[in-house]
């Protein structure tokens, strides 16, 4: 078995903009639900994290900017880490994600031991 990335992402303009703080509590179930189905196979690595929308970036030559890329509508807004037998196996995991209802995405990316 390997371990996978999944990446959440959304419209960080339109998406975050629609949605209430009564609509993203009700997407906290949902969310649970995906994930404790993941965990019931026996796949999920790690629950991951939720992203906060503000951050730092670094660049060459000890340049720090303010970030995440604010120039583009794409945001990332969490992660988990996954087990499956195949990159294939993995996308299928995500296919159920809750993110996919909001219009939002999800990257699928092998994680690569660093032995």
């Amino acid at each position: 078995m390997q371990e996978f990335l999944l990446v959440f992402r959304r419209d960080s303009e339109t998406v975050q903009a629609q949605l209430s703080p009564e609509q993203m509590q009700a997407m906290m179930k949902p969310w649970q639900d995906w994930m404790g189905s993941i965990a019931a196979q026996n796949k999920l690595v790690n629950s991951g994290n939720r992203l906060a929308s503000d951050g730092k970036v670094v660049k060459p030559n000890n340049i720090i900017t303010n970030g995440p890329y604010v120039e583009i509508k794409e945001a990332i807004g969490g992660y988990i880490i996954v087990r499956a037998s195949s990159l294939d196996e993995a996308a299928e995991l995500s296919k159920n994600c809750p993110i996919l209802t909001i219009g939002g995405n999800v990257e699928v990316r092998a994680l690569i031991p660093m032995d």
